[in-house]
């Protein structure tokens, strides 16, 4: 998978095009494991998934993986 995701770095930058993942993807795929941490040292508690994004989640458009550009 990540030769996928460096391709996909790597065309934008030769295209001059947006990065295919941004900040908030980003942040968010890094915060699964202190998340998974947490949850394990206090006994597997279930815990809430910050929204990164302030809501704008519901509204933006995702720009990785849903066309053939990469």
């Amino acid at each position: 998978m990540d030769f996928f995701v460096i391709h996909a770095f790597v065309e934008a930058l030769k295209a001059g095009e947006p990065m295919p993942i941004d900040i908030y993807d980003a942040v968010a795929w890094s915060a699964i494991t202190p998340l998974s941490e947490q949850s394990i040292a206090e006994g597997f508690r279930t815990l809430a998934f910050p929204d990164f994004t302030a809501g704008l989640w519901k509204t933006r458009q995702p720009i990785f993986g849903f066309d053939d550009r990469y």
